[in-house]
C-alpha cells in the first residue's frame, strides 16, 4: 500500500489521520473517506492493520495511502506531510488520534520515568509535532482536530499523567486556533469517554466493562463510529463556525 501513484491532484480535500490503523483512528479514516476526502492512514507499527484500512477505503470507492511515522519524531512527522503532499497535492485536514494509554491505574507516586516519558512523547509532543508542521503546510480553510479524553473532566485518581498530557492538548488547541487567525483554519479537540475499542477493552474483565458502560446516562460504551461522526462534523462545512473548543463525546458521563 506504500507504492502509491504520486500524480498530484488538488481537486479533492485531503485528510491526514495519525494513529489510524485501528480503533477510533481507523473509524475516523473510513468516515472521512466516505465524506469524500483522500485519506492518509498513518501508523506507527501495525502495517497490516493500516493496509487493511486502506483496502476498506479503496473497496468503497475512496482513495487512501498508508504511511508509517512515529509522531513523537519531528523528522518523521515532516516526512509524513511530504508523503501526503506527493500523493495528493496537499493536506486540508489533520486529525490527531495517535496516542498511548497507561497500563491501568498508576498513581503519581508509582509512575516511573519510562511511562511518564512515553505518555508525554506521543500524547503531548506528538500532537505538538504535527501542529507545528501544519502551521506552515496546512492549506487555507483547513481543519485540525486533536484528541483529548473525558478523563480530564472526570479527574480519576490513577490517571494523573495521562490526563495531564491530554489537558495540555486541549490548551494547545485553544491557543493554536487563535495563532492561525487569518487563514480560515479551525482547531478543536474531541474528548471521548469510554469507547469500545480493542485497546480500551484489553485487560478489562466483563464486570469492569459493564461498570464503565453504566457510567453514562445512556448506559453503554461509546462506539468508534460515534466519535468519528463528530470528527466528520468538525472536518466538514457544517463545523466551520466551531473553533478553539473541546467537545466531550461521552454520552454524558461528565
Amino acid at each position: 500500500m506504500n507504492n502509491v501513484d504520486t500524480t498530484t491532484t488538488t481537486t479533492s480535500r485531503v485528510a491526514l489521520v495519525t494513529g489510524s490503523s485501528r480503533g477510533i483512528g481507523a473509524a475516523v479514516a473510513r468516515r472521512l473517506a466516505v465524506d469524500g476526502f483522500a485519506v492518509v492512514v498513518n501508523y506507527a507499527g501495525r502495517v497490516a492493520a493500516a493496509e487493511q484500512v486502506v483496502r476498506d477505503i479503496e473497496s468503497a470507492g475512496g482513495r487512501a495511502i498508508a504511511v508509517q511515522a512515529d509522531v513523537a519524531d519531528p523528522a518523521a512527522v515532516a516526512a509524513l506531510f511530504d508523503r501526503a503532499e506527493a500523493a495528493f497535492g496537499g493536506v486540508d485536514v489533520l486529525v490527531n488520534t495517535a496516542g498511548v494509554l497507561q497500563p491501568g491505574l498508576v498513581p503519581i507516586a508509582d509512575t516511573d520515568d519510562a511511562l511518564f516519558d512515553r505518555l508525554i512523547a506521543t500524547n503531548f509532543k506528538g500532537t505538538f509535532n504535527t501542529m507545528r508542521v501544519a502551521a506552515l503546510r496546512l492549506r487555507r480553510g483547513g481543519r485540525i482536530v486533536n484528541f483529548s479524553t473525558s478523563v480530564v473532566g472526570l479527574a480519576l485518581p490513577g490517571y494523573a499523567v495521562y490526563a495531564a498530557t491530554k489537558a495540555a492538548v486541549e490548551t494547545m488547541s485553544n491557543i493554536f486556533a487563535k495563532e492561525l487567525r487569518g487563514r480560515e483554519i479551525t482547531v478543536n479537540a474531541v474528548a471521548p469517554g469510554p469507547t469500545a475499542t480493542d485497546l480500551f477493552l484489553d485487560g478489562k474483565t466483563p464486570e469492569q466493562v459493564a461498570q464503565l458502560a453504566r457510567m453514562a446516562p445512556l448506559e453503554r460504551l461509546g462506539r468508534p463510529e460515534d466519535i468519528a461522526d463528530v470528527v466528520g462534523f468538525l472536518a466538514g462545512p457544517q463545523g466551520g463556525w466551531v473553533n478553539g473548543q473541546t467537545l466531550r463525546v461521552n454520552g454524558g458521563i461528565v
